[in-house]
């Protein structure tokens, strides 16, 4: 993207960001034709870019050209960024945006050739601001990448704090480090996320992203969230929600994903689910929006049905486990299993389709009781898709904290902090095992018996969304097994290129590199289409069976006064039976039915 301002020929400063991605095994970029994910912080920091070029930050007799690359679904030719900035004349700031923990050393290896070339450079993202947030003091890859020259950025930066960053740059003073952890902005006001479409449409289905708010109130031990946006709701309002809406919505983007962690803890939630009813059903815009939730969003008056009315189509849950155990072990005492099934029929009921995020590894877990649990699961509650994780410590959350200050093993490759690799060892399960189990777990809820019962379901449902859980089932499908990376890293042909290669590694000869991956393409085109066709021959025979409209089973049958008594989801663990007890215990107090000694105790 490209902006200009009046007074080219005064001054020229060039402002690049670049969204890195990361590594797979082999050492090349990941990196898709059409990508699954739109990057929220690089659409954040292009939002306040723009406003500052049009507020002529840097003056007036200055023109600042904003230049965007999300790396997952376009290649980023530093060579050619060079070229291009020495040809137009004037100053620059590479900035490397968003970067996780995972993709920390792909953004130092695209620090260097800019670096050599007299460029600045500056990182900011989760695995900075989550480091200086805990640890006390930098850890080696950071101290490194400083003594290279690059410089970093902690925190958010609204309120002015970009605009700082680019005068220094200007001004040939950029710092060492810019640290806001201890000063949260607020989000009001400011200007909304924005990505042109020529960039939109480099994700599958043209999707776009807004984040409506930060911060999360929960203490969840494996979270980063918590500790880089805080345990405090910082919203945005309904006027920067509609004007982040219209302005995508005015070059043809419909579909947005709320990258906000969990929106059923904004404040002002009503108010920002009225805005999208009115856009929807009063206006008629054709919107729809992909949100993160908590399992207790149910109980909300009202949340389900506006978010639902305005659009909300795909709702991912923060389920992470069904043993109470694992959960207050992690400190996510929110989650109570006995909730769960009410929670997910709910959202059935209202058309939207349910994907869980599930954590495998925590430390009651075997091999056996992960998949007795996904059996569990895929029998008895309401889903239709379940994100399987390995329990990872990442840089930025208290489980880090605590095994850098004990001294723990921690895998030193940062590339492999995805959730999709093991990069710790497991009290109970050898690391053999643990990554059985993780590889065991897809297969097992993506069987062909369970994807034919979970199209049941939707097509059952006169609001059910078949078409769409078919390609989302499609595309999980085919990630771990063909590609090997996480389906949300995943995206529509792996793009590669020999000269990308991690730094350290030897570039591979044309005769080697070429022939190989078109062979692998070849393969996995062949996967796909025997993946595909099976996929869609089970498709149609939901669609035609003659019990289309009446079929039902545990999961979505309407709740039995023995469902507590009949169900393994309350019997399975002892977690469970004193969840189960738990409940009873709370409705008999409601009920005013309890003993009395119960009642004094609480």
């Amino acid at each position: 993207m490209l902006m200009r301002t009046a007074g080219a020929e005064a001054g020229l400063f060039h402002f690049v960001m670049i969204k890195p991605s990361h590594y797979d095994d082999a050492g090349y970029p990941i990196q898709w034709f059409r990508s699954a994910i739109p990057s929220n912080t690089l659409a954040c920091l292009n939002g306040l870019a723009l406003d500052a070029a049009r507020r002529k930050i840097l003056g007036e007799g200055v023109e600042i050209r904003l230049h965007t690359y999300d790396e997952t679904n376009r290649r980023v030719r530093p060579d050619r960024i060079i070229r291009e900035i020495r040809k137009a004349g004037g100053k620059a700031l590479i900035g490397l945006v968003g970067v996780q923990s995972n993709q920390f050393p792909r953004a130092v290896d695209l620090a260097r050739p800019f670096l050599a070339a007299g460029l600045p450079v500056c990182i900011g993202g989760f695995h900075i601001s989550g480091c200086i947030a805990m640890l006390p003091e930098l850890p080696r890859e950071l101290r490194e990448a400083q003594e290279m020259g690059i410089s970093f950025f902690a925190g958010e930066a609204e309120d002015g704090r970009l605009d700082q960053v680019l005068r220094d740059a200007w001004n040939g003073s950029l710092a060492p480090l810019y640290n806001h952890m201890d000063d949260l902005p607020s989000l009001q006001g400011e200007p909304p996320p924005f990505l042109p479409r020529q960039h939109v449409k480099r994700t599958s289905g043209t999707v776009s992203s807004i984040d409506i708010g930060r911060g999360c109130p929960y203490q969840c031990s494996f979270c980063t969230i918590i500790n880089v946006q805080g345990r405090k709701s910082r919203v945005r309002s309904p006027d920067d929600l509609e004007r982040a809406v219209r302005e995508s919505y005015a070059q043809g983007i419909k579909r947005f994903f709320i990258t906000d962690d969990n929106l059923a803890r904004n404040k002002d939630w009503e108010a920002l689910f009225d805005r999208m009813i009115r856009m929807k059903v009063d206006e008629g815009m054709d919107i729809g929006f992909t949100i993160q939730v908590d399992t207790l969003c149910h109980k909300i008056p009202n949340f389900i049905e506006k978010a639902t009315k305005g659009g909300a189509r795909r709702i991912f849950i923060g389920l992470e486990n069904i043993n109470p155990d694992n959960l207050i072990g992690a400190k996510k005492r929110q989650n109570k299993i006995t909730e769960y099934r009410e929670m997910l029929q709910k959202w059935r009921e209202h058309g939207a389709l349910t994907c869980a995020g599930y954590i495998l590894g925590f430390p009651n877990d075997t091999k056996e009781s992960i998949l007795r649990d996904i059996e569990i699961i895929k029998r008895e509650l309401p889903l239709d898709i379940l994100e399987f994780f390995f329990l990872t410590p990442l840089p930025g959350s208290e489980d880090h904290k605590k095994l850098w200050q004990q001294g723990v093993w921690m895998d030193p490759d940062l590339n492999k902090y995805d959730l999709n690799h093991r990069v710790s060892h497991h009290a109970k399960m050898s690391d053999r095992e643990w990554e059985e189990a993780y590889r065991a777990a897809w297969e097992a809820y993506f069987s062909d018996d369970h994807v034919r019962t979970i199209l049941r379901r939707v097509a059952a449902n006169k609001l059910g969304l078949v078409n769409s859980i078919f390609s989302t089932i499609l595309w999980f499908k085919l990630m771990i097994p063909f590609e090997g990376v996480h389906p949300l890293e995943g995206g529509a042909f792996r793009m590669k290129f020999r000269k990308d290669r991690r730094h350290g590694m030897p570039i591979e000869s044309r005769f080697v590199f070429y022939p190989r991956f078109a062979w692998e393409s070849a393969r996995k085109l062949r996967g796909y289409w025997r993946i595909y066709r099976e996929a869609k021959r089970i498709l149609n025979e939901v669609k035609e069976a003659p019990d289309r409209w009446t079929y039902s089973d545990i999961a979505i049958a309407p709740p039995k006064a023995d469902e507590f008594e009949a169900l393994d989801l309350y019997h399975a663990t002892t977690g469970g039976e004193a969840a189960l007890a738990r409940k009873r215990r709370d409705e008999a107090i409601r009920a005013g039915s309890a003993p009395a000694n119960v009642v004094a105790a609480e």
